[in-house]
């Protein structure tokens, strides 16, 4: 299935939870906060702006923000929130696609860059950021660690999450490093509705390389925006690569 069937008109118009999940302040302020910081007083660039989640915010606090997005319901959704004056958007493929301008940052949050379904067009995605960075720019980037120790011998599928209503199911194909993700909502019916999407999940050393291979150098990695330390059990991490300031 192509990303952007994947991210049509009904996804768009259910993605948008304010308040709770990806939207809940302790997940999206923080974030917002760091990224203001690492633009250090430029002008930022999102990968996959989607509906406006981060970007809205963030330009809310005077950072100049355009975005790069595949799906033109992701773009409708958020035009209900700023204009393109406000935060202008170019349609395309974030491994691919050149947006005006030159950009002291480049984001990719909520593990987006696995939606890129080959190490191929992954490589690109740090190249097409190094292509919109001003020397010193930085890329970051906001990602799951694959969660393959709690995957039995044998099997191939594991719940990471459940809560009242929803269950988080992911399916490994482990020899061609993909997932499938499935989110089941359900309530007091007999009906459940699946949504799924399928990933190629990276290890942050294969990220590291990827980001070699562009002319990034890593500059720092937590478990999360606000900086908690990152270990050997943390399931995420924000990775923060900077690109020399001479070249």
């Amino acid at each position: 299935m192509e990303q952007k069937e994947i991210w049509g008109p009904a996804v768009a118009r259910r993605y948008d939870t304010p308040g709770t999940g990806m939207f809940a302040p302790e997940v999206l302020i923080p974030a917002v906060e760091r990224l203001a910081e690492l633009a250090d007083g430029g002008a930022a660039l999102e990968f996959a702006i989607g509906t406006g989640r981060v970007a809205v915010p963030l330009a809310g606090r005077g950072v100049p923000v355009t975005g790069i997005e595949l799906s033109g319901p992701m773009v409708e959704q958020l035009r209900t929130k700023a204009d393109e004056a406000t935060i202008p958007v170019v349609m395309g493929d974030m491994a691919a696609t050149r947006a005006p301008g030159t950009y002291s940052l480049v984001y990719l949050v909520y593990n987006t860059i696995s939606n890129l379904l080959t190490q191929a067009e992954q490589v690109e995605c740090f190249r097409n950021a190094a292509r919109h960075l001003a020397p010193g720019g930085r890329f970051v980037i906001e990602l799951w660690v694959p969660e393959l120790r709690t995957l039995p011998p044998g099997k191939h599928a594991t719940v990471w999450r459940t809560d009242a209503g929803y269950i988080g199911l992911d399916t490994y194909d482990i020899l061609n490093q993909r997932v499938v993700s499935h989110h089941f909502r359900f309530g007091d019916t007999e009906e459940a509705r699946l949504y799924r999407s399928p990933h190629r999940y990276i290890w942050p050393s294969e990220l590291d390389l990827m980001a070699q291979l562009a002319g990034f150098e890593l500059e720092s990695r937590h478990a999360d925006w606000s900086g908690t330390e990152f270990t050997a059990e943390s399931r995420a991490h924000v990775s923060v690569y900077r690109l020399p300031l001479t070249r």
